[in-house]
């Protein structure tokens, strides 16, 4: 059976995702999507990405986050992978370069966190091993 990958992980995943979509329109406008298919592609294909990370980050975790939009962040990657055929560019410009700043701050935040928590488990559930 495979492992379950942690939320750390996930929202690492995420964070790279969100991080290489802002390199891709360093320089860009949003008159450069409409000319280059390699850009729309690579953008749709990082949203879907983050939103399928996103999906599976654990219930309590997104509880612990909600400053995250994680049901918009889901449901803009099913609206990409099941409406293919219909997607608007000016939305999708709209986030990444306004949404997508935003979240990679709060993911590093969030990871900075949780990866103190996973370190202090580790070095509570090894201190009990002694006792």
């Amino acid at each position: 059976m495979a492992k379950r990958k942690s939320n750390v992980v996930r929202l690492r995943h995420m964070l790279d995702a969100t991080l290489k979509a802002l390199r891709f329109i360093k320089h860009k406008s949003r008159p450069d999507v409409d000319s280059d298919d390699q850009l729309l592609l690579a953008l749709v294909r990082l949203i879907e990405i983050i939103g399928e990370a996103a999906n599976k980050i654990t219930p309590e975790l997104q509880l612990r986050y909600k400053e995250v939009p994680w049901g918009e962040i889901i449901g803009t990657r099913n609206r990409l992978i099941h409406a293919y055929d219909e997607i608007d560019v000016d939305i999708l410009w709209q986030i990444v370069s306004n949404d997508l700043p935003p979240l990679a701050e709060k993911l590093q935040n969030i990871i900075s966190i949780e990866e103190r928590n996973e370190q202090q488990n580790l070095f509570d559930n090894s201190s009990n091993s002694y006792v």
